[in-house]
């Protein structure tokens, strides 16, 4: 990632192969992207679900989603997506056997509580979780299993959607869905600071930008390479 200073100048510079409408797009929809609420994938493997999550995100304005590959890989399906992966920024975790904890770790660095959904525990419904109490991270388990009980035991609070019938739980992408939409039209209409910050802005533009231009790659070294060239 270059500095601020460095990006916003790569950013005034891809913007001219941008056309008007797409900018006056950016300026738009940037205003509704926040990383208050992030969300967090646990090893789901049906390309289908992975696939609606990222649309939803984008859907609701969820710029950021972390994805964990413990067992599964995560793979997307692109007439699912529509395209929406490459307008939000996707962290993955997959160093180790188990990654979960890595995630878990890296979320907490940045301020996130980390919050897992699941069917199964006392955790509060989802219109009792208190958005005042901080940034939070919605963990997501696998469509068959959910959540390991690690990622349960790990987190700091816990969550559930509330049922009335014989199923015991959503599909992981309606869970999300419903979650995101009850959640993002909460923080919304409340005082919480969600937006995301001027330095923010320039990083997420310029990510979109790249991925608005078929030859962005080449278009980037060859904007570094006249940059830092004396004179």
């Amino acid at each position: 990632m270059h500095d601020l200073e460095t990006t916003e100048k790569l950013l005034e510079y891809l913007l001219g192969f941008v056309t008007e409408n797409r900018k006056d797009k950016f300026d738009e929809l940037i205003k509704h992207r926040t990383r208050y609420i992030t969300v967090v994938l646990e090893d789901l493997f049906q390309p289908h679900n992975a696939s609606a999550v990222l649309r939803s995100c984008d859907c609701f304005g969820i710029q950021d989603v972390h994805i964990i590959e413990n067992r599964n890989t995560y793979n997307v399906n692109p007439d699912v997506a529509l395209g929406a992966s490459k307008w939000l920024t996707l962290d993955k975790y997959n160093e180790k056997e188990y990654n979960t904890a890595d995630c878990y770790r890296q979320l907490r660095d940045r301020g996130y509580r980390i919050v897992a959904t699941t069917p199964h525990t006392d955790g509060c419904l989802l219109d009792d979780l208190d958005l005042e109490a901080g940034k939070m991270a919605l963990v997501f388990g696998t469509e068959l299993e959910g959540l390991t009980e690690e990622a349960i035991a790990r987190a700091d609070e816990h969550v559930r959607i509330p049922m009335y019938g014989f199923t015991e739980s959503f599909n992981i992408s309606v869970s999300a869905a419903l979650a995101l939409y009850h959640l993002t039209e909460k923080m919304r209409s409340s005082s919480i600071d969600w937006h995301l910050t001027s330095e923010e802005i320039v990083y997420v533009k310029t990510a979109w930008a790249k991925s608005s231009i078929k030859s962005a790659g080449a278009l980037e070294k060859e904007f570094l390479k006249q940059l830092s060239s004396p004179g």
